[in-house]
């Protein structure tokens, strides 16, 4: 379950606050009466404690949906009346809503003869879908609600692959049910039609492979056989029976000159990737382990080699990927993409859509755009196709999350690099990817790169002062390579001056930043993933800059954000997904330099009553850790 509120995301609490909200959502506009909220939230097992337990839920609610609504205030939200609690608000800002709506609008349209319309309203519908619904929310009416759901989600798929057979796409019904078919093992209707679409697709032997795994899952899970009407289904395609082949009428083909059909000869070997980044130094043991990845998975014939390399703001993600993207090329002979999925846009803008960059991909490919469907389980399918037993390398640079990523993962003997300010585990987890984490130069690696760029005889001599400019900029490549410009630029300042003027934390970013270059800035390329943070975390990121530590606990988080140990945790966590902070052990945490010097700068949004309040909850703790640990001293 998430939620907006003026299209920031908002923290919707615990378990039980979230399914309290679901509920309400479930019957928005109608009031729910009290006792039908605890038998929703607790069922059977209610405690002494269920009563009060609803009120703090509502409460935690409000100041989440309603922030500026006074204790006083009745609320226009979330308002308690007739002796329960309603959720006034547009239905339609409901996703569940606009799925069922888009399921009825679907039907309407198939039942009219629109069947290309009406798919396109289909693939709507499930893109709304974000994982389980109601996942990790407890109480009998979350459970009902996701079966129900989930049910309908399942029907959904049904019928649109059913109508993508009609209009004779069994490729993209196969995208559709292979998906469906993972979430519901067992339903036998959708292994049917699956059987039917990848039949229709020239893939006989994998339909067959299908229908022998469906029998033995059925007669180890359950102890039966397939139903009469997969059984026939089976024979039909061990004959080859013409009932089943569904050739397109004369006009569908007509639609698309046969000379726009992409064919596997007359793909373009695409070179797309930007020149390697001059003056790289270091990384040598990042790139060894990246090059032992390709070559593992090279000598695995067919294998997918996918490899995401993260790091924060500044770590050279993008010129290590080029790096080793140049390196390995050759062994990659029908070519190279080059996507920018603007995950962290420096301009603010949004990510590219998975659509977006398929079509982009595609098109690299000298596939013509007429040709490029307009719905992305299809255009994914199409590009699969196209890539199909070609050794293609694919960069897929600032990468925001794995959704992005998938429908680019080819299959066969290809390799993508992803570049990520965030933690990819889904992809690591789902999609079997290699994951490396950029950390800062070492201090001889971040000394070669200011050589390699401001030139040797600019800092021959001065191995002090190197080292010293080194540290200020945090060994990051992006203020190293700032650092080594400014010093080329100016001939008559030296490393030592240069050091000076960056002593200053309250002014140090202000210098790590070329004039009129938006994306050589320092402070910018931090700010970007600073905005990209739910609410909460930015928050807490803000009271971290308040603390005079480069290093903080979670108790220290907790106090700061006012928030339970618990809490702290989960939002800590963000902010080491976002790599704005580093994980130490598992309750030691520390600022990477220049993100501490940011964040002493964001802490200046809070207000001086909201700092003081905050230093003074830490102060408080320490104080009482110090007198715990004297009187356990005094005991022993």
């Amino acid at each position: 379950m998430r939620a907006w509120r003026h299209g920031d995301e908002i923290t919707l609490g615990p378990p039980k606050q979230r399914a309290l909200l679901g509920l309400l959502a479930s019957r928005v506009n109608d009031v729910v009466g009290f006792e039908e909220i605890i038998d929703a939230v607790w069922g059977s097992e209610v405690p002494p404690t269920a009563a009060n337990g609803v009120h703090t839920y509502v409460a935690g609610l409000r100041r989440v949906l309603e922030p500026g609504r006074s204790r006083r205030d009745l609320g226009d939200v979330l308002v308690s009346t007739g002796g329960g609690y309603a959720l006034f608000m547009n239905p339609d800002d409901l996703d569940t809503t606009l799925f069922a709506a888009q399921h009825r609008q679907a039907r309407r349209m198939r039942d009219a003869g629109e069947g290309a319309k009406a798919a396109e309203v289909y693939q709507a519908a499930l893109r709304l879908w974000r994982g389980q619904a109601y996942f990790g929310v407890p109480g009998p009416f979350a459970a009902v609600e996701r079966t129900r759901l989930q049910e309908l989600r399942l029907t959904v798929m049904e019928e649109l692959s059913e109508l993508l057979l009609d209009l004779h796409r069994p490729a993209d019904a196969v995208t559709v049910l292979a998906e469906a078919v993972t979430k519901e093992p067992l339903r036998e209707k959708l292994r049917g039609l699956l059987m039917l679409a990848l039949y229709r697709s020239g893939r006989q032997a994998d339909a067959l492979s299908l229908y022998r795994e469906t029998r033995h899952l059925l007669r180890e899970e359950l102890g039966i056989e397939p139903v009469l009407e997969l059984r026939d289904l089976h024979n039909q395609i061990l004959a080859g029976h013409p009932d089943l082949n569904d050739p397109a009428p004369p006009e569908l083909l007509a639609e698309v000159p046969a000379s726009h059909e992409p064919r596997h000869g007359d793909v373009r070997r695409p070179a797309q990737l930007p020149c390697r980044p001059r003056g790289f130094a270091g990384r040598h043991a990042d790139l060894a382990q990246l090059r032992d990845v390709v070559e593992r998975d090279r000598r695995h014939h067919g294998a997918t080699t996918v490899a995401v390399i993260e790091g924060g703001p500044g770590a050279g993600k993008t010129a290590v990927a080029l790096e080793l993207a140049h390196e390995i090329a050759g062994g990659f002979p029908d070519g190279q993409l080059f996507v920018n999925l603007r995950g962290a846009a420096p301009d603010g803008g949004p990510p590219l859509s998975p659509l977006d960059a398929l079509t982009f991909a595609l098109k690299g490919l000298g596939i013509d755009p007429r040709c490029i469907p307009d719905d992305l389980p299809a255009a994914s399918a199409l590009y699969r196709s196209v890539l199909d037993g070609r050794r293609m390398l694919v960069v897929l640079d600032d990468a925001a999350d794995p959704e992005q990523v998938r429908p680019l993962i080819p299959g066969g003997p290809a390799c993508v690099l992803v570049t990520s300010r965030r933690r990819q585990r889904g992809l690591a987890a789902r999609d079997g990817a290699y994951r490396l984490t950029l950390g800062p130069l070492s201090t001889a690696e971040a000394t070669d790169l200011v050589a390699n760029l401001a030139g040797a005889g600019r800092v021959a001599g001065q191995p002090d002062e190197v080292a010293e400019l080194a540290e200020l900029c945090g060994r990051l490549p992006l203020a190293l390579r700032i650092a080594a410009v400014t010093l080329a630029a100016e001939p008559a300042l030296t490393p030592g001056q240069l050091v000076r003027r960056y002593r200053l934390p309250h002014t140090r970013l202000d210098h790590l930043a070329v004039r009129g270059d938006s994306i050589t800035d320092v402070r910018a390329a931090l700010a970007v993933s600073y905005h990209g943070l739910p609410p909460e975390a930015a928050r807490l990121f803000r009271r971290l800059g308040c603390c005079p530590s480069a290093a903080v606990t979670t108790p220290m988080a907790a106090a700061l954000g006012g928030l339970t140990r618990v809490e702290a945790h989960h939002q800590l966590q963000i902010l080491v997904d976002h790599h704005l902070l580093e994980e130490v052990t598992g309750c030691l945490y520390r600022f990477p330099a220049l993100v501490r010097v940011y964040a002493t700068e964001c802490s200046e949004a809070e207000s001086q009553a909201s700092r003081m309040a905050a230093l003074g909850r830490m102060l408080g703790l320490q104080r009482h850790e110090e007198v715990l640990h004297q009187y356990e001293e005094s005991a022993a």
